[in-house]
């Protein structure tokens, strides 16, 4: 996997909205914090044009990521939220100067479009993490300042309780990659779609009927992409909705019982996604995971 460059002191960053639209006062939280970390904050040019629920029309959003991708000066993308469109832009995009002078692109959710794209396009690492729209809640400042020790370079190390679930007992290393759940689905079958093989694939999700939960897990199964992986590592599976007439099951049972029936390994509870703590996850990148009695260690090396 390729790395892009870690940022230092004085580096020029851009935020985009490759999705959801996004106003100045909601962004006003991050740009303070990024400029405490002497960054120059870049804003792109259509950052806040309106188009329904959109950060502008597909061409105005493609042209911020181009033009963001392309500045040699920009040292990292971050983007502003996710929600749902960066799907519709992802095919109009030129990634030959990226491949050439890769930065990273930085966001969850809706940005596990560019992820995967690049992940398996390219083979530039990228980073899942939380976005500026979230900076304004006091309960995110751990995340707010592992998302710097990330961009600048430090190990990223954690240790998580063992969820009864979790059945991992042997040390495994693998790249990651994956993301939010709703469009790892949505992108099987197009060349945006994951490479699984071999690696740690991490899900997370939000606001979802767990009868679809259950499906897009069928999806992923019959596309392959849980015959071959080395870890199922399973994230926020937060605020999840059911029918009249219940499903049976909640997210965790569900996704327990592909486990099960695909004999995998698989790590419940890690603290990413649509939840508190969303600690930063370096997408392509090798992640080690080990078990110590009652709790689970993880550690991605800049190395």
């Amino acid at each position: 996997m390729i790395r892009p460059n870690y940022l230092k002191k004085g580096d020029k960053i851009g935020i985009i909205s490759t999705a959801r639209k996004i106003s100045k006062a909601e962004l006003k939280a991050a740009i303070e914090e990024f400029e405490s970390w002497d960054l120059d904050v870049i804003l792109a040019k259509n950052l806040f044009k309106v188009q329904n629920q959109f950060a502008g029309n597909a061409k105005e959003r493609a042209e911020d990521l181009q033009f963001m991708l392309d500045n040699s000066e920009i040292k990292a993308i971050i983007c502003a939220r996710g929600g749902y469109g960066s799907v519709q832009i992802v095919d109009l995009i030129d990634f030959s100067k990226f491949i050439k002078n890769p930065k990273w692109i930085v966001g969850y959710s809706d940005v596990t479009v560019l992820h995967s794209h690049i992940n398996s396009n390219f083979n530039i690492e990228t980073l899942h993490a939380i976005m500026p729209v979230n900076f304004k809640a006091n309960s995110v400042q751990s995340d707010v300042q592992m998302l710097r020790k990330a961009l600048f370079g430090e190990d990223l190390v954690y240790k998580i309780p063992a969820h009864h679930f979790t059945n991992l007992q042997s040390d495994i290393k693998a790249e990651v990659v994956g993301g939010n759940l709703s469009i790892i689905y949505s992108l099987l079958g197009s060349k945006s779609d994951l490479k699984s093989k071999n690696k740690i694939l991490f899900i997370e999700e939000l606001d979802e009927y767990l009868y679809h939960i259950d499906r897009m897990m069928m999806n992923i199964e019959r596309n392959g992409h849980l015959s071959d992986i080395e870890l199922l590592l399973v994230g926020g599976m937060t605020d999840m909705n059911d029918n009249k007439v219940p499903f049976g099951k909640n997210a965790k049972e569900i996704i327990k019982d592909f486990v099960e029936r695909n004999s995998l390994k698989a790590v419940f509870g890690f603290p990413a996604g649509h939840i508190s703590p969303n600690n930063p996850i370096f997408m392509g990148r090798e992640m080690r995971v080990w078990r110590e009695e009652n709790y689970i260690h993880f550690t991605q090396s800049n190395e």
